[in-house]
């Protein structure tokens, strides 16, 4: 009896056991690759990971998910987001006013109780025969599970106590899967929009623009998506370095459970700018900073772009009253770096604002006031001479006075194949594209609503170092929210993010969220010749 054990079935084998969408190739000098091409496949499988919306019981929550369509997807699979385990309150997670609230509004029957939130009792391990992922997965009923690529779909979630979800899509679902989560608060400390991106399990995350200040309370929510425990560690850094933290062993985050650390608990040094670094010993997390002011607001603060020389920070509402630019560098040499906007026409120089320097291991904050001044704009740092790796965010507050609303605005990076925004409404959304150093051409799709309509697309030509604020293809007859589907056509890089905006009692409610790649499709190396190898 002969045996065929193929290149393919080991790499299908090594994304069940590693249950990541990202296959890296192996070095070019490999017996496998030599000589070889990598040719873009769409992945196959792919998670994503939603942090606990919020612990207001007038919280009203929507949750959106969506797959754009793709010719050359696998056939069959599955998409759906099941509930985490809920957090222990280890661990620094505790809030000392948390016992001053109420415990949140009633549990909706697709949920699932914190009973079934645990792990499932499904046997089999990873790495199963037909490939699938055969690791333990939550139990309970599914919160949101796709039908059919090309078509969003939403459901409304309403209190303080909804979980923390993680999310499994493949085959077909799988290529450019995107999951938005928009919360609406209309009392209380962080009263207005908050939103997020759902996101893809990691290791490091940094967050420049959180906050450890009496008016700030500001949480680090962690998720795990795996079957074995994650230690993760949360560092701090101000204006005058490295803060001592309470937490020097780590925070331990439970399979398939989630965590929250309220960082004022982590220290005795109460700063309105901090940069949090999240990085894992051992597993793998989602982490997002949920940032609720007293006064102002409040949002999610996504992670920042990796430390990079140049960062693109794009999409500043042309209304903003004030924008913040925090920046941090995590190596040991300082950073100079220039400061530009890319305006509808063009690159400016802000004034009085031509250069930032940041120093190694600090964390350095600017008030760029209204430097949009009624216009789109991007912000745009480069180094000045030697390049230094940073990371940067900006916080952003449209309004004034007892009517301010804030939201922030992370480094990205730029849209290389696709890129997909959720939950947009025919008024209120806003898509703004940056081409910081070439023309670009640049294709949006509109897709059906989700409750009805027909999606449509459009393609826009962008000048070199402008910021467009572009008028959407809105679906024909639209019912629902819809997606957008942003795709470079050709030129050079793009960058991108939305903005949803909505009136809460007056106040010019919004949320910003950038736009990476989806990360849809992974380089897979084509061998030269047949490496199928024949065992009797």
């Amino acid at each position: 009896m002969n045996r065929t054990i193929s290149l393919i079935a080991g790499t299908v084998a090594l994304a069940a056991v590693t249950g990541v969408a990202v296959l890296t190739a192996p070095e070019p000098q490999s017996a496998v690759t030599a000589g070889a091409t990598a040719a873009e496949q769409p992945v196959e499988r792919t998670k994503l990971l939603c942090p606990s919306p919020s612990r207001s019981d007038v919280a009203e929550t929507v949750y959106t998910a969506f797959t754009p369509v793709t010719e050359d997807a696998a056939d069959g699979g599955e998409a759906g987001l099941l509930p985490a385990a809920p957090p222990s309150g280890g661990d620094g997670a505790e809030d000392p006013a948390e016992k001053d609230e109420d415990a949140g509004a009633e549990e909706t029957e697709e949920t699932g109780s914190a009973e079934d939130a645990g792990g499932s009792e499904e046997s089999g391990g990873a790495g199963g025969a037909d490939g699938s992922d055969a690791a333990a997965r939550p139990a309970g009923k599914p919160v949101l599970t796709l039908e059919k690529p090309g078509e969003p779909v939403s459901r409304e979630r309403s209190g303080g106590d909804e979980p923390a979800l993680l999310g499994t899509a493949d085959g077909r679902f799988a290529p450019g899967w995107t999951v938005q989560q928009t919360t609406t608060v209309t009392v209380g400390a962080g009263r207005g929009l908050h939103g997020t991106t759902c996101s893809a399990p990691d290791t490091d995350f940094w967050f420049p623009g959180a906050s450890t200040a009496e008016f700030r309370t500001d949480y680090v929510h962690l998720t795990n998506p795996d079957d074995s425990a994650a230690v993760v560690d949360i560092e701090l850094f101000g204006p005058e370095g490295q803060l001592e933290t309470s937490v020097p062993d780590g925070v331990t985050v439970p399979p398939l459970g989630s965590e929250r650390v309220l960082l004022s608990t982590l220290t005795d040094q109460p700063l309105p700018d901090v940069t949090a670094h999240v990085s894992v010993r051992s597993g793998r997390v989602g982490a997002r900073v949920q940032a609720l002011d007293t006064g102002n607001g409040g949002d999610w603060i996504a992670p920042a772009a990796d430390p990079a020389g140049s960062l693109v920070l794009p999409g500043i509402p042309k209304d903003a009253t004030s924008v913040r630019l925090i920046a941090y560098a995590p190596g040991d040499s300082d950073a100079d770096l220039d400061v530009r906007l890319a305006s509808p026409t063009g690159v400016i120089t802000p004034a009085g604002l031509e250069t930032l320097h940041v120093k190694a291991g600090m964390t350095t904050s600017t008030d760029l006031k209204d430097v949009t001044r009624g216009e789109a704009g991007s912000l745009l740092l480069t180094p000045t001479g030697r390049e230094v790796p940073v990371v940067a965010g900006l916080q952003v507050v449209r309004g004034k006075g007892g009517k301010q609303e804030t939201a922030f605005i992370p480094a990205t990076a730029a849209v290389t194949t696709r890129a997909t925004a959720l939950g947009n409404t025919a008024k209120g959304t806003t898509l703004s594209l940056v081409a910081p150093t070439e023309d670009a051409t640049v294709k949006v799709t509109s897709s059906a609503g989700s409750g009805g309509g027909t999606g449509t697309s459009k393609t826009y030509e962008l000048k070199k170092g402008t910021t467009t604020d572009i008028e959407l293809p809105v679906p024909n007859g639209l019912e629902g929210t819809y997606a957008l589907v942003v795709e470079p056509v050709s030129g050079g890089p793009v960058y991108a993010s939305r903005t949803l905006s909505e009136k809460l009692d007056g106040i010019a409610a919004f949320t910003v969220q950038t736009l990476p790649d989806d990360r849809g499709r992974v380089a897979v190396p084509e061998a030269e010749q047949d490496l199928t190898v024949l065992q009797d």
